[in-house]
Parts: structure tokens; C-alpha cells; sequence
């Protein structure tokens, strides 16, 4: 089986559930890293360019957009 049918076949089978929290556990690998470009420029441009699957992610998802402010109000309250 090729590597498309592999993958066509996850999707078909992987419930949204499964699918949604596999997309915040992406999303939250990195978000420490999001962060600090955030950091570097406050309007979020160079983040989201670099992690357009995150910012997309951000705005869809309120649990992983919570954690995002928590760890952003943290950063800027503990400057390194």
C-alpha cells in the first residue's frame, strides 16, 4: 500500500476527536517557540508566518488559544 493510501485511510477512520487533539498536541510542541517570536514582534506577523498551522490552530481552538495567553502573560510578566 503507498504512502497516500496510508494516509487516506487514516483520515477516513480517525474519528474528529482523535484528530483535533492530535492538531493541539502539534500546536502546543511548539508554542513555547511561538511565544517568544510573539515576543520579538508584538503584531504576531513573523510567528505566524513561520507557524501558520499554529496561528490557524490559535484561532479554532479555544483550549490551546488559553493555554497561548497563559503562556505569553507569563513571559511578558518573567522577562529573560
Amino acid at each position: 500500500m503507498s504512502a497516500a493510501c496510508h494516509l487516506l485511510t487514516a483520515l477516513l477512520v480517525t474519528p474528529a476527536w482523535l484528530a483535533d487533539s492530535l492538531r493541539c498536541d502539534r500546536a502546543l510542541r511548539v508554542l513555547h517557540v511561538y511565544v517568544e517570536l510573539v515576543l520579538d514582534d508584538e503584531s504576531g506577523a513573523e510567528a505566524a508566518r513561520r507557524y501558520p498551522g499554529v496561528a490557524a490552530h490559535l484561532l479554532s481552538c479555544g483550549p490551546c488559544a488559553e493555554d497561548y495567553q497563559g503562556l505569553l502573560l507569563a513571559a511578558r510578566a518573567n522577562p529573560a
